[in-house]
Protein backbone atom coordinates (compact mmCIF):
# COMPACT_ATOMS: atom_id res chain seq x y z
CA UNK A 1 0.00 0.00 0.00
CA UNK A 2 1.38 3.51 -0.94
CA UNK A 3 0.52 6.03 2.17
CA UNK A 4 1.64 9.87 2.24
CA UNK A 5 3.22 11.55 4.17
CA UNK A 6 2.73 15.09 3.99
CA UNK A 7 3.89 18.02 5.87
CA UNK A 8 1.96 19.43 8.73
CA UNK A 9 -1.27 20.29 7.08
CA UNK A 10 -2.61 23.97 8.00
CA UNK A 11 -6.20 23.77 6.73
CA UNK A 12 -8.07 27.47 5.59
CA UNK A 13 -9.86 29.52 7.49
CA UNK A 14 -11.40 31.13 4.45
CA UNK A 15 -15.03 32.21 5.59
CA UNK A 16 -16.68 30.75 2.07
CA UNK A 17 -14.85 27.43 2.13
CA UNK A 18 -15.48 27.06 5.75
CA UNK A 19 -19.34 28.11 5.35
CA UNK A 20 -19.60 24.93 2.27
CA UNK A 21 -18.03 22.75 5.03
CA UNK A 22 -20.14 23.52 7.50
CA UNK A 23 -23.22 23.04 5.07
CA UNK A 24 -22.10 19.74 4.60
CA UNK A 25 -21.66 18.83 8.49
CA UNK A 26 -25.60 19.91 8.84
CA UNK A 27 -26.47 18.24 5.59
CA UNK A 28 -24.96 15.08 6.64
CA UNK A 29 -26.48 15.35 10.83
CA UNK A 30 -22.53 15.88 11.70
CA UNK A 31 -24.07 17.38 15.11
CA UNK A 32 -23.31 16.73 18.36
CA UNK A 33 -27.02 15.22 18.54
CA UNK A 34 -26.59 13.69 15.07
CA UNK A 35 -23.34 11.62 16.29
CA UNK A 36 -25.18 10.68 19.73
CA UNK A 37 -28.30 9.11 17.49
CA UNK A 38 -25.80 7.81 15.21
CA UNK A 39 -23.59 5.78 18.00
CA UNK A 40 -25.88 5.26 20.82
CA UNK A 41 -25.23 6.22 24.45
CA UNK A 42 -22.36 3.20 25.08
CA UNK A 43 -20.07 4.29 22.19
CA UNK A 44 -20.78 7.94 23.05
CA UNK A 45 -19.65 7.45 26.68
CA UNK A 46 -16.89 5.26 25.12
CA UNK A 47 -15.57 8.37 22.55
CA UNK A 48 -15.07 10.65 26.55
CA UNK A 49 -12.46 7.58 27.82
CA UNK A 50 -10.41 7.28 24.37
CA UNK A 51 -12.16 4.27 23.27
CA UNK A 52 -12.85 4.07 19.32
CA UNK A 53 -13.66 0.42 18.80
CA UNK A 54 -17.47 0.73 19.97
CA UNK A 55 -17.98 3.59 17.64
CA UNK A 56 -16.22 2.14 14.67
CA UNK A 57 -18.47 -1.07 14.60
CA UNK A 58 -21.58 1.45 15.28
CA UNK A 59 -20.59 3.41 12.04
CA UNK A 60 -19.71 0.07 9.78
CA UNK A 61 -22.89 0.17 8.00
CA UNK A 62 -21.97 3.60 6.14
CA UNK A 63 -24.10 6.68 5.15
CA UNK A 64 -23.57 10.07 5.27
CA UNK A 65 -22.58 10.80 9.00
CA UNK A 66 -20.68 7.41 9.26
CA UNK A 67 -18.67 8.89 6.48
CA UNK A 68 -17.69 12.17 8.24
CA UNK A 69 -17.37 10.41 11.80
CA UNK A 70 -14.63 7.79 10.26
CA UNK A 71 -12.66 10.72 8.70
CA UNK A 72 -13.20 13.66 11.29
CA UNK A 73 -13.77 11.69 14.50
CA UNK A 74 -12.21 8.33 14.25
CA UNK A 75 -9.66 9.07 11.61
CA UNK A 76 -10.10 6.37 9.66
CA UNK A 77 -9.50 6.41 6.11
CA UNK A 78 -12.47 6.37 3.09
CA UNK A 79 -13.05 6.11 -0.48
CA UNK A 80 -12.79 8.91 -2.49
CA UNK A 81 -16.55 8.24 -3.55
CA UNK A 82 -17.51 7.94 -0.36
CA UNK A 83 -16.20 11.38 0.90
CA UNK A 84 -17.17 12.61 -2.54
CA UNK A 85 -20.82 12.22 -1.57
CA UNK A 86 -20.80 14.10 1.06
CA UNK A 87 -17.98 16.77 1.00
CA UNK A 88 -17.05 19.20 -1.57
CA UNK A 89 -13.92 17.08 -1.54
CA UNK A 90 -11.81 18.60 -3.85
CA UNK A 91 -11.91 21.90 -1.54
CA UNK A 92 -11.39 19.63 1.09
CA UNK A 93 -7.92 18.20 -0.48
CA UNK A 94 -6.85 21.69 -1.67
CA UNK A 95 -7.74 23.27 1.41
CA UNK A 96 -5.77 20.65 3.60
CA UNK A 97 -8.88 19.36 5.50
CA UNK A 98 -8.65 15.92 3.92
CA UNK A 99 -5.27 14.72 1.98
CA UNK A 100 -4.67 11.13 -0.23
CA UNK A 101 -3.97 8.72 2.23
CA UNK A 102 -3.42 5.31 -0.41
CA UNK A 103 -3.83 6.39 -4.16
CA UNK A 104 -3.52 3.11 -5.53
CA UNK A 105 -6.88 2.19 -3.49
CA UNK A 106 -8.84 5.53 -3.95
CA UNK A 107 -8.48 6.06 -0.04
CA UNK A 108 -8.33 9.93 1.48
CA UNK A 109 -7.98 10.48 5.28
CA UNK A 110 -8.76 14.03 7.45
CA UNK A 111 -5.51 15.81 8.69
CA UNK A 112 -7.33 17.34 11.51
CA UNK A 113 -9.87 15.92 14.60
CA UNK A 114 -12.81 18.20 13.99
CA UNK A 115 -15.08 16.90 16.77
CA UNK A 116 -18.89 18.29 16.71
CA UNK A 117 -19.97 20.15 20.07
CA UNK A 118 -22.71 21.61 21.19
CA UNK A 119 -21.84 25.11 21.79
CA UNK A 120 -24.20 26.31 24.41
CA UNK A 121 -24.41 29.10 27.53
CA UNK A 122 -25.18 26.42 29.85
CA UNK A 123 -28.71 27.32 30.78
CA UNK A 124 -28.25 31.00 28.96
CA UNK A 125 -30.04 30.02 25.87
CA UNK A 126 -30.56 27.60 23.01
CA UNK A 127 -27.38 25.50 22.43
CA UNK A 128 -25.85 26.31 18.10
CA UNK A 129 -23.85 23.81 16.28
CA UNK A 130 -20.33 23.95 16.40
CA UNK A 131 -17.09 21.98 15.66
CA UNK A 132 -13.95 21.92 17.58
CA UNK A 133 -10.64 21.60 15.42
CA UNK A 134 -7.38 20.15 16.78
CA UNK A 135 -4.77 17.91 15.95
CA UNK A 136 -5.43 14.26 14.55
CA UNK A 137 -5.66 11.88 17.96
CA UNK A 138 -6.40 14.93 20.09
CA UNK A 139 -10.25 14.93 20.42
CA UNK A 140 -10.53 11.49 21.59
CA UNK A 141 -8.40 10.52 24.42
CA UNK A 142 -5.62 13.00 24.09
CA UNK A 143 -2.05 13.34 23.48
CA UNK A 144 -1.75 9.75 24.69
CA UNK A 145 -2.80 9.01 21.56
CA UNK A 146 -0.16 10.10 19.40
CA UNK A 147 2.93 8.09 20.43
CA UNK A 148 6.26 9.31 21.59
CA UNK A 149 7.04 10.65 18.25
CA UNK A 150 4.34 12.71 17.11
CA UNK A 151 1.71 11.92 14.21
CA UNK A 152 4.14 11.30 11.45
CA UNK A 153 0.85 11.09 9.25
CA UNK A 154 0.52 15.03 10.01
CA UNK A 155 4.05 16.00 10.51
CA UNK A 156 3.20 17.29 14.14
CA UNK A 157 6.04 17.25 16.64
CA UNK A 158 4.72 16.16 20.44
CA UNK A 159 5.40 19.59 21.35
CA UNK A 160 3.58 21.48 19.22
CA UNK A 161 0.11 19.61 20.10
CA UNK A 162 -2.94 21.18 19.77
CA UNK A 163 -5.58 19.09 22.36
CA UNK A 164 -9.27 19.11 21.63
CA UNK A 165 -11.76 19.00 23.98
CA UNK A 166 -11.26 17.21 27.48
CA UNK A 167 -13.00 16.85 31.17
CA UNK A 168 -10.84 20.27 32.32
CA UNK A 169 -12.35 21.82 29.14
CA UNK A 170 -15.86 20.87 30.50
CA UNK A 171 -14.92 21.99 33.64
CA UNK A 172 -14.10 25.63 33.48
CA UNK A 173 -17.31 26.12 30.81
CA UNK A 174 -19.55 25.06 33.53
CA UNK A 175 -17.87 26.72 35.96
CA UNK A 176 -17.50 29.94 34.33
CA UNK A 177 -20.36 33.13 35.16
CA UNK A 178 -22.23 33.58 32.03
CA UNK A 179 -23.19 37.28 31.66
CA UNK A 180 -23.29 39.58 28.67
CA UNK A 181 -20.13 41.14 28.42
CA UNK A 182 -18.27 43.76 26.37
CA UNK A 183 -14.91 42.19 26.49
CA UNK A 184 -13.81 38.59 27.45
CA UNK A 185 -10.42 36.99 27.44
CA UNK A 186 -9.52 33.55 26.77
CA UNK A 187 -5.86 33.17 27.84
CA UNK A 188 -4.04 29.95 26.87
CA UNK A 189 -7.36 29.08 24.16
CA UNK A 190 -5.75 25.53 22.66
CA UNK A 191 -8.35 24.91 20.17
CA UNK A 192 -10.44 27.80 21.24
CA UNK A 193 -13.11 25.73 23.63
CA UNK A 194 -13.70 28.72 25.91
CA UNK A 195 -13.48 31.51 23.49
CA UNK A 196 -16.18 29.87 21.80
CA UNK A 197 -18.77 29.38 24.46
CA UNK A 198 -17.65 33.12 25.62
CA UNK A 199 -18.72 34.35 21.58
CA UNK A 200 -22.56 33.43 22.26
CA UNK A 201 -22.47 36.30 25.52
CA UNK A 202 -19.66 38.59 24.86
CA UNK A 203 -19.58 41.17 21.99
CA UNK A 204 -15.62 40.79 21.28
CA UNK A 205 -13.83 37.97 22.37
CA UNK A 206 -9.78 37.90 22.48
CA UNK A 207 -7.94 34.39 22.49
CA UNK A 208 -4.09 34.23 23.65
CA UNK A 209 -1.69 31.28 23.10
CA UNK A 210 2.04 31.07 23.26
CA UNK A 211 1.80 28.43 20.62
CA UNK A 212 0.98 29.62 16.80
CA UNK A 213 -0.17 26.52 16.32
CA UNK A 214 -3.29 26.91 19.03
CA UNK A 215 -3.94 30.19 17.13
CA UNK A 216 -4.63 28.76 13.82
CA UNK A 217 -6.30 25.92 15.41
CA UNK A 218 -8.84 28.59 17.04
CA UNK A 219 -9.47 30.52 14.07
CA UNK A 220 -10.35 26.91 12.18
CA UNK A 221 -12.73 26.12 15.00
CA UNK A 222 -14.29 29.91 14.62
CA UNK A 223 -14.75 29.77 10.98
CA UNK A 224 -16.11 26.66 11.01
CA UNK A 225 -18.33 26.78 13.45
CA UNK A 226 -19.65 30.48 11.75
CA UNK A 227 -18.17 32.48 14.96
CA UNK A 228 -16.78 36.21 13.58
CA UNK A 229 -16.40 37.93 17.01
CA UNK A 230 -13.06 36.04 18.18
CA UNK A 231 -9.56 37.79 17.64
CA UNK A 232 -6.57 35.72 18.28
CA UNK A 233 -2.94 36.89 19.83
CA UNK A 234 0.38 35.38 20.46
CA UNK A 235 1.97 35.42 23.62
CA UNK A 236 2.49 34.02 27.17
CA UNK A 237 0.23 35.39 29.87
CA UNK A 238 -0.91 38.82 29.44
CA UNK A 239 2.07 39.60 27.19
CA UNK A 240 -0.09 40.27 24.45
CA UNK A 241 -3.04 42.21 25.98
CA UNK A 242 -0.93 44.01 28.78
CA UNK A 243 -2.83 47.24 28.38
CA UNK A 244 -6.10 45.63 28.45
CA UNK A 245 -8.63 44.85 30.69
CA UNK A 246 -12.13 42.67 30.47
CA UNK A 247 -15.38 41.81 31.93
CA UNK A 248 -14.44 38.01 32.03
CA UNK A 249 -11.26 36.47 31.67
CA UNK A 250 -11.32 32.43 31.39
CA UNK A 251 -8.11 30.23 31.63
CA UNK A 252 -7.40 26.52 30.98
CA UNK A 253 -3.43 27.14 31.29
CA UNK A 254 -1.00 24.42 30.87
CA UNK A 255 -0.90 24.21 34.73
CA UNK A 256 1.04 20.64 34.64
CA UNK A 257 3.52 20.10 37.21
CA UNK A 258 6.29 18.11 35.51
CA UNK A 259 10.44 18.17 35.48
CA UNK A 260 10.12 19.09 32.30
CA UNK A 261 8.26 22.38 32.81
CA UNK A 262 11.53 24.77 31.95
CA UNK A 263 13.39 24.00 28.87
CA UNK A 264 16.70 22.16 29.53
CA UNK A 265 15.75 20.53 32.57
CA UNK A 266 18.10 18.06 33.78
CA UNK A 267 17.42 14.54 31.75
CA UNK A 268 15.38 15.87 29.02
CA UNK A 269 16.46 17.24 25.18
CA UNK A 270 15.24 20.61 24.11
CA UNK A 271 11.97 21.11 22.69
CA UNK A 272 10.72 18.09 24.87
CA UNK A 273 8.43 19.81 26.62
CA UNK A 274 4.23 19.34 25.69
CA UNK A 275 3.22 22.66 25.25
CA UNK A 276 -0.54 22.39 25.92
CA UNK A 277 0.17 21.66 29.41
CA UNK A 278 3.75 22.54 30.24
CA UNK A 279 3.58 25.91 31.27
CA UNK A 280 7.52 26.37 30.97
CA UNK A 281 7.97 28.12 34.44
CA UNK A 282 9.20 25.74 37.61
CA UNK A 283 6.64 24.08 40.01
CA UNK A 284 3.18 26.22 39.98
CA UNK A 285 4.50 29.44 38.81
CA UNK A 286 2.62 29.75 36.10
CA UNK A 287 -1.14 29.48 37.87
CA UNK A 288 0.74 31.73 40.77
CA UNK A 289 1.57 34.39 38.01
CA UNK A 290 -1.78 34.45 36.10
CA UNK A 291 -3.34 34.88 39.59
CA UNK A 292 -1.46 37.64 40.91
CA UNK A 293 -1.45 39.34 37.34
CA UNK A 294 -4.92 38.68 36.45
CA UNK A 295 -6.85 41.69 38.76
CA UNK A 296 -4.97 44.31 36.62
CA UNK A 297 -6.87 43.29 34.16
CA UNK A 298 -9.84 42.95 35.23
CA UNK A 299 -12.91 45.83 35.48
CA UNK A 300 -14.83 46.49 38.63
CA UNK A 301 -16.71 43.42 39.06
CA UNK A 302 -15.21 41.23 36.23
CA UNK A 303 -14.39 37.96 36.95
CA UNK A 304 -11.25 35.36 36.39
CA UNK A 305 -11.92 32.25 36.38
CA UNK A 306 -9.48 29.41 35.48
CA UNK A 307 -8.16 25.54 36.59
CA UNK A 308 -4.87 25.03 38.05
CA UNK A 309 -2.60 22.79 39.96
CA UNK A 310 -0.51 23.79 43.18
CA UNK A 311 1.72 21.99 45.36
CA UNK A 312 1.29 20.61 48.76
CA UNK A 313 4.90 21.72 49.97
CA UNK A 314 6.07 19.82 53.05
CA UNK A 315 5.61 21.96 56.14
CA UNK A 316 3.61 24.45 54.76
CA UNK A 317 -0.14 24.75 54.85
CA UNK A 318 -1.97 24.93 50.84
CA UNK A 319 -4.56 27.44 52.10
CA UNK A 320 -2.04 29.50 52.61
CA UNK A 321 0.21 29.23 49.99
CA UNK A 322 -2.66 30.20 47.95
CA UNK A 323 -3.62 32.96 49.95
CA UNK A 324 -0.27 34.48 49.34
CA UNK A 325 -1.16 34.08 45.56
CA UNK A 326 -4.14 36.08 45.91
CA UNK A 327 -2.75 38.98 48.44
CA UNK A 328 -2.58 42.15 46.55
CA UNK A 329 -4.53 41.48 43.67
CA UNK A 330 -7.20 43.70 44.83
CA UNK A 331 -9.99 40.98 44.03
CA UNK A 332 -12.43 38.69 45.84
CA UNK A 333 -11.51 34.84 45.84
CA UNK A 334 -13.02 31.45 45.40
CA UNK A 335 -11.16 28.84 45.93
CA UNK A 336 -11.87 25.10 45.21
CA UNK A 337 -9.14 22.62 45.97
CA UNK A 338 -11.30 19.05 43.77
CA UNK A 339 -8.84 16.18 44.23
CA UNK A 340 -4.66 16.05 45.54
CA UNK A 341 -2.74 13.03 44.06
CA UNK A 342 0.52 12.13 45.65
CA UNK A 343 3.63 12.49 43.78
CA UNK A 344 3.36 8.76 42.62
CA UNK A 345 -0.26 9.29 41.17
CA UNK A 346 0.59 12.55 39.86
CA UNK A 347 3.24 11.06 37.64
CA UNK A 348 1.35 8.27 36.45
CA UNK A 349 -1.14 9.73 35.50
CA UNK A 350 1.11 12.64 33.26
CA UNK A 351 3.19 10.15 32.06
CA UNK A 352 0.27 8.36 30.75
CA UNK A 353 -1.35 11.46 29.07
CA UNK A 354 1.90 12.20 27.45
CA UNK A 355 2.01 8.65 26.14
CA UNK A 356 5.35 8.01 27.36
CA UNK A 357 3.75 4.46 28.76
CA UNK A 358 4.35 3.14 25.13
CA UNK A 359 7.78 4.09 25.19
CA UNK A 360 9.41 0.60 26.62
CA UNK A 361 9.43 -0.49 30.14
CA UNK A 362 12.90 1.01 30.61
CA UNK A 363 12.24 4.36 29.17
CA UNK A 364 8.97 4.75 31.22
CA UNK A 365 10.60 3.60 34.49
CA UNK A 366 13.61 6.42 34.01
CA UNK A 367 11.02 8.88 33.18
CA UNK A 368 9.39 8.27 36.04
CA UNK A 369 12.03 8.08 38.60
CA UNK A 370 12.89 11.81 37.11
CA UNK A 371 9.79 12.71 38.03
CA UNK A 372 9.76 11.65 41.52
CA UNK A 373 13.50 13.17 41.79
CA UNK A 374 11.81 16.58 41.04
CA UNK A 375 8.90 16.07 43.39
CA UNK A 376 11.84 15.36 46.15
CA UNK A 377 13.60 18.31 45.03
CA UNK A 378 10.48 20.68 45.74
CA UNK A 379 9.82 19.15 49.22
CA UNK A 380 6.31 18.25 47.53
CA UNK A 381 3.66 16.09 49.73
CA UNK A 382 1.34 16.05 46.75
CA UNK A 383 -0.23 18.31 44.25
CA UNK A 384 -3.90 20.00 44.05
CA UNK A 385 -6.63 20.25 41.75
CA UNK A 386 -9.12 22.58 41.70
CA UNK A 387 -10.61 25.69 40.39
CA UNK A 388 -9.96 29.53 40.85
CA UNK A 389 -12.57 32.28 40.69
CA UNK A 390 -11.58 36.17 40.91
CA UNK A 391 -13.86 39.19 40.90
CA UNK A 392 -12.58 42.63 40.85
CA UNK A 393 -13.37 43.94 44.24
CA UNK A 394 -15.22 47.25 44.91
CA UNK A 395 -13.09 50.13 45.31
CA UNK A 396 -12.14 51.10 49.11
CA UNK A 397 -13.35 47.14 50.09
CA UNK A 398 -11.81 44.51 52.13
CA UNK A 399 -11.13 41.65 49.81
CA UNK A 400 -12.50 38.54 50.83
CA UNK A 401 -10.70 35.42 50.71
CA UNK A 402 -12.45 31.79 51.02
CA UNK A 403 -10.00 28.79 50.37
CA UNK A 404 -11.63 25.01 51.12
CA UNK A 405 -11.45 21.79 50.24
CA UNK A 406 -14.51 20.20 48.04
CA UNK A 407 -14.07 16.66 46.72
CA UNK A 408 -17.84 16.16 46.74
CA UNK A 409 -20.25 15.94 43.41
CA UNK A 410 -21.63 19.02 42.66
CA UNK A 411 -24.06 20.34 40.31
CA UNK A 412 -22.96 21.51 36.39
CA UNK A 413 -23.40 23.84 35.29
CA UNK A 414 -22.11 25.55 38.46
CA UNK A 415 -21.41 29.30 37.08
CA UNK A 416 -24.91 30.55 38.24
CA UNK A 417 -24.20 29.63 41.60
CA UNK A 418 -20.35 31.09 41.80
CA UNK A 419 -22.13 34.25 40.66
CA UNK A 420 -24.62 34.14 43.69
CA UNK A 421 -21.97 33.14 45.85
CA UNK A 422 -20.14 36.32 44.93
CA UNK A 423 -23.04 38.20 45.20
CA UNK A 424 -23.87 37.08 48.73
CA UNK A 425 -20.59 37.86 49.93
CA UNK A 426 -21.44 41.34 48.56
CA UNK A 427 -24.39 41.28 50.90
CA UNK A 428 -22.47 39.93 54.11
CA UNK A 429 -19.89 42.63 54.13
CA UNK A 430 -22.66 45.32 53.63
CA UNK A 431 -24.17 44.00 56.79
CA UNK A 432 -23.22 43.50 60.45
CA UNK A 433 -24.83 41.82 62.96
CA UNK A 434 -27.83 44.30 63.70
CA UNK A 435 -28.49 44.38 60.01
CA UNK A 436 -28.83 40.74 59.60
CA UNK A 437 -31.21 41.26 62.42
CA UNK A 438 -33.25 43.47 60.43
CA UNK A 439 -33.03 41.59 57.44
CA UNK A 440 -35.35 39.04 55.41
CA UNK A 441 -34.55 35.66 54.36
CA UNK A 442 -36.03 32.82 52.03
CA UNK A 443 -34.78 29.60 52.78
CA UNK A 444 -32.96 28.23 49.06
CA UNK A 445 -35.85 26.25 47.07
CA UNK A 446 -33.25 23.29 46.97
CA UNK A 447 -32.19 22.74 50.51
CA UNK A 448 -34.04 19.61 52.57
CA UNK A 449 -33.73 18.84 56.38
CA UNK A 450 -32.52 15.63 57.70
CA UNK A 451 -32.96 14.45 61.50
CA UNK A 452 -30.85 11.70 62.56
CA UNK A 453 -30.91 10.07 65.83
CA UNK A 454 -32.52 6.04 66.86
CA UNK A 455 -35.49 4.88 65.87
CA UNK A 456 -38.73 5.82 67.59
CA UNK A 457 -36.07 8.87 69.83
CA UNK A 458 -38.19 11.48 70.91
CA UNK A 459 -36.01 14.56 69.88
CA UNK A 460 -33.37 13.67 66.74
CA UNK A 461 -29.21 13.82 68.16
CA UNK A 462 -28.95 16.41 65.37
CA UNK A 463 -30.35 17.86 61.98
CA UNK A 464 -29.16 18.80 58.81
CA UNK A 465 -29.40 21.15 56.13
CA UNK A 466 -28.74 19.14 52.61
CA UNK A 467 -28.33 21.08 49.26
CA UNK A 468 -29.84 18.99 46.34
CA UNK A 469 -28.42 21.89 43.88
CA UNK A 470 -24.98 23.77 43.35
CA UNK A 471 -22.16 23.17 45.66
CA UNK A 472 -24.62 20.01 47.24
CA UNK A 473 -23.46 21.04 51.02
CA UNK A 474 -24.53 19.69 54.17
CA UNK A 475 -24.28 21.78 57.30
CA UNK A 476 -25.72 20.46 60.76
CA UNK A 477 -27.93 23.09 63.02
CA UNK A 478 -29.18 22.93 66.48
CA UNK A 479 -32.99 23.20 67.08
CA UNK A 480 -32.69 27.65 67.06
CA UNK A 481 -31.21 26.74 63.21
CA UNK A 482 -33.62 24.39 62.03
CA UNK A 483 -36.45 26.04 63.95
CA UNK A 484 -34.99 30.00 62.33
CA UNK A 485 -34.19 28.58 58.78
CA UNK A 486 -37.54 26.68 58.39
CA UNK A 487 -39.12 29.95 59.50
CA UNK A 488 -37.63 31.97 56.52
CA UNK A 489 -39.74 32.71 54.06
CA UNK A 490 -39.13 36.51 52.93
CA UNK A 491 -41.92 37.82 55.63
CA UNK A 492 -40.78 38.25 58.55
CA UNK A 493 -37.40 39.64 60.03
CA UNK A 494 -34.41 37.73 61.14
CA UNK A 495 -35.33 39.23 64.77
CA UNK A 496 -38.89 38.75 64.77
CA UNK A 497 -37.88 34.93 63.86
CA UNK A 498 -35.46 35.02 66.50
CA UNK A 499 -37.91 36.44 68.99
CA UNK A 500 -40.35 34.10 68.50
CA UNK A 501 -37.98 30.99 68.73
CA UNK A 502 -36.80 32.43 72.44
CA UNK A 503 -40.02 32.84 73.74
CA UNK A 504 -41.03 29.34 72.33
CA UNK A 505 -38.37 27.62 74.04
CA UNK A 506 -38.04 30.00 76.72
CA UNK A 507 -34.91 31.47 76.38
CA UNK A 508 -33.66 34.57 76.87
CA UNK A 509 -34.28 37.16 73.92
CA UNK A 510 -30.95 39.32 73.70
CA UNK A 511 -28.99 36.39 74.45
CA UNK A 512 -30.52 34.78 71.46
CA UNK A 513 -29.92 37.69 69.16
CA UNK A 514 -26.11 37.38 70.12
CA UNK A 515 -25.60 34.42 68.80
CA UNK A 516 -28.00 34.19 65.87
CA UNK A 517 -25.93 36.18 63.85
CA UNK A 518 -23.05 34.18 63.09
CA UNK A 519 -25.18 31.01 62.21
CA UNK A 520 -27.10 33.69 59.39
CA UNK A 521 -23.55 34.07 57.94
CA UNK A 522 -22.72 30.42 57.60
CA UNK A 523 -25.86 29.80 55.94
CA UNK A 524 -26.51 32.78 53.80
CA UNK A 525 -22.58 32.19 52.84
CA UNK A 526 -23.12 28.73 52.31
CA UNK A 527 -26.04 29.19 49.87
CA UNK A 528 -28.74 28.18 52.32
CA UNK A 529 -30.41 31.45 53.17
CA UNK A 530 -30.78 34.06 50.43
CA UNK A 531 -31.70 37.63 51.05
CA UNK A 532 -35.42 38.66 50.43
CA UNK A 533 -35.59 40.77 47.88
Amino acid sequence: MTTSTPPAYRPTTDPGRAARLREAFLAAGYTADGCLDLLGATAYAALARGETVPALRATRSGGPLATMLRLFLLQDAVPYAAAAAVLPVDECLADGWLAPYDHAAGLLCATVDVRPYANDVFGGGAAADAWIVSDLGCAVGGAAGIGAAGDARAGVARSELVLGVGGASTTLAGITVRRPARSVLDLGTGSGVQALHASRHAVKVTATDVNPRALHFTRLTMALSGVVNVDVAQGSLFDAVEAETYDLIVSNPPFVISPRAVEGAAGFTPGERLTYRDGGMPADELCRRLVAEAGRHLNEGAFCQLLANWLHVRGEDWRERLSYWIAGTGCDAWVVQREVQDPAQYAELWLRDGGEHQAGRSAYSARYAQWLDAFDAMKAEGVGFGWITLRRAPARTQPIIRIEEWPHPVEQPLGPHIERWFQRQDFLRAHDDAGLLASRFRLAEDVVQEQVGPPGAEDPEHVVLRQNRGMRRATKVDTVGAGFAGACDGTLAAGEIVDAIAQLLGEDRLLLRGRVPASIRLLVEQGFLEPAG
